[in-house]
């Protein structure tokens, strides 16, 4: 199967799942309770924030055009779902000359071996301004 043939059937689930997930995050508040999603296991066990702490609302947020709100919740997620649509076109082939040093770094573990890890303790110190990266 060719690649763009394999890109245009993978696409066609991940715009359904997408667009359920736009519905629910639009239609449910996660910030309410009795809400649908589930709550960060590891932050309920730790009182540590993870990596992903805060998507859901971030997500919430973004479904409602509050960008800010977004950001305060959890800045790594937005900034990663702006790569998303680079992502899925350097898949599909389209291969600019100006975003392939960009590609070649992201495609190696190092900044995500040092940046995740990073991002993750800097959420959790008490300090201003790491305190901003904190969901809330």
């Amino acid at each position: 199967m060719s690649t763009r043939r394999w890109l245009l059937l993978s696409t066609i689930p991940a715009a359904a799942a997408a667009g359920i997930g736009a519905w629910v995050l639009r239609t449910f508040d996660p910030n309410l309770p009795g809400n649908p999603f589930p709550a960060c296991l590891f932050h309920q066990l730790t009182g540590f924030y993870c990596l992903g702490c805060g998507t859901t609302r971030a997500l919430h947020a973004l479904v409602h055009g509050d960008i800010a709100t977004a950001l305060r919740m959890n800045a790594l997620v937005l900034a990663l779902m702006a790569l998303l649509p680079f992502t899925v076109a350097w898949q599909g082939g389209w291969r600019p000359a100006l975003l392939q040093p960009i590609a070649r770094w992201l495609g190696t573990p190092w900044p995500w071996a040092v940046g995740l890890p990073a991002y993750w303790i800097a959420r959790n110190l008490p300090w201003f301004p790491f305190t901003l990266l904190a969901p809330g």
